[in-house]
C-alpha cells in the first residue's frame, strides 16, 4: 500500500467513514441549530420558516440590554442559583469530608453514591409533581408534619404556601434543585479525592493532623481543579434553569414573578403562541450565552491566579527551607 503525505497508509483513510455518521449527526443537530439561531438573532423573524424576514442587525440585542423584564428574570435566576449552589456544594463538601476521612473508613461508598445520585435520575416532571403534592399549603405532608410538631409544644401553626408565596417560592425551588444535584457534585468531588495519593492522608494521620486540617491543607488544594469544573458546570446549568420553575409555578399566582427565569422569558418569545418572536428569542439566547461565557472566564482567571499565588508560596517555602 502507498502512503500519503501524512505518512498514513491509504487503507487507514477508511477510518474516516466510521466517524462520518457522528460528524453528520453532530452538524445537523448541533452546529446547524447554533448557526441558524445566530442568523435569526439579526432578523425580525416572528416564527421560524414562516413569513418574510428582514435584517435588523443589532436591534434585537439593543432591545435585550434595555429590557427591564430580561434583567429581572436574570436576577431571579441568579438568586435561585445562588441559594442552590451554596446548599449543593455545601452538602457535597460535607459528604466528601466524611467519606474521604481515613479515620472513619466508611465502607459501601458505591451504595451511597447510588443513593445520593438517584434524585438526579428522576425526571423533573416527576420531581415537580411530587413536591407540589408534599408542599401543598392546605393538605401537603410537609405542613402537616410541622403542624404536628407545633401541637406537641402547645402552639398553633399557620400553614405556609411554600410555592405560592413570593417570599418562599424561590428558596423552595432552590432547595429542591440542590437536592436533585448534590449527588452529582458529590460524585465529582469524590472522584477528585480518589485521584489524590493516599500517602498524603496517611502521613497526615501519622503526624496527628485533625480532620479539618487535612481537608484544608491537603484535600482542598488538590481538589481545586475538580472544584472549578463543578463550579463552572453548575453555573452553566443554573443560568439555564427552566424545568422546575416552569413546572412548579402558576402564571396567575403571586409568586410567579419571583421565580420567572431567563429561559422562561426566552421560552415566552420562542415557543409561546401569541407572543412568538423568534428573532428576539434568539438574541436572548446569545446574550445568555455571552453572560455564561464571561462569568466562566472570570472564574477560570480567578482560579489560575490563586494557583499561581499558591505555587509562588510553595516555591518561597522551599527556598527558605534550603537556606536554613
Amino acid at each position: 500500500m502507498g502512503k500519503n503525505k501524512n505518512g498514513l497508509k491509504k487503507y487507514d483513510n477508511v477510518g474516516y467513514f466510521f466517524v462520518l455518521p457522528f460528524v453528520i449527526v453532530f452538524c445537523i443537530f448541533s452546529v446547524y441549530p447554533v448557526l441558524r439561531t445566530l442568523y435569526f438573532s439579526f432578523t425580525n423573524a416572528k416564527i421560524a420558516g414562516v413569513g418574510v424576514t428582514s435584517w435588523v442587525w443589532f436591534d434585537n440585542y439593543k432591545r435585550v440590554f434595555t429590557d427591564k423584564f430580561f434583567w429581572r428574570a436574570l436576577w431571579n435566576t441568579v438568586r435561585i442559583w445562588g441559594v442552590n449552589i451554596v446548599l449543593q456544594l455545601g452538602l457535597a463538601f460535607l459528604l466528601t469530608i466524611v467519606f474521604s476521612d481515613i479515620k472513619y473508613k466508611i465502607k459501601g461508598l458505591g451504595i451511597f453514591r447510588i443513593i445520593y445520585y438517584l434524585p438526579n435520575l428522576i425526571a423533573a416532571t416527576s420531581v415537580a409533581f411530587l413536591f407540589q403534592t408534599l408542599l401543598d399549603w392546605r393538605y401537603g405532608t410537609f405542613n402537616q408534619i410541622i403542624a404536628s410538631i407545633y401541637r406537641l409544644f402547645g402552639a398553633n401553626y399557620t400553614p405556609v404556601d411554600w410555592l405560592g408565596s413570593s417570599a418562599t417560592a424561590g428558596v423552595t425551588i432552590a432547595v429542591i434543585s440542590s437536592w436533585m444535584w448534590f449527588g452529582n457534585s458529590f460524585i465529582m468531588l469524590m472522584a477528585g479525592v480518589q485521584g489524590i495519593s493516599k500517602d498524603y492522608f496517611e502521613a497526615a494521620a501519622i503526624d496527628g493532623a485533625g480532620r479539618w486540617t487535612v481537608f484544608g491543607k491537603i484535600t482542598l488544594p488538590l481538589l481545586r481543579p475538580m472544584l472549578l469544573y463543578v463550579a463552572i458546570t453548575s453555573l452553566i446549568g443554573g443560568l439555564q434553569m427552566f424545568d422546575l420553575p416552569y413546572l412548579m409555578s402558576n402564571p396567575a399566582g403571586a409568586s410567579y414573578n419571583s421565580v420567572y427565569t431567563v429561559v422562561m422569558y426566552l421560552y415566552k418569545f420562542g415557543f409561546t403562541t401569541g407572543t412568538t418572536q423568534t428573532g428576539y428569542a434568539s438574541a436572548i439566547a446569545y446574550v445568555l450565552f455571552l453572560i455564561i461565557l464571561a462569568v466562566s472566564i472570570i472564574q477560570l482567571k480567578v482560579f489560575n491566579q490563586d494557583e499561581e499565588k499558591a505555587a509562588a508560596r510553595r516555591a518561597k517555602k522551599r527556598a527558605s527551607s534550603k537556606t536554613k
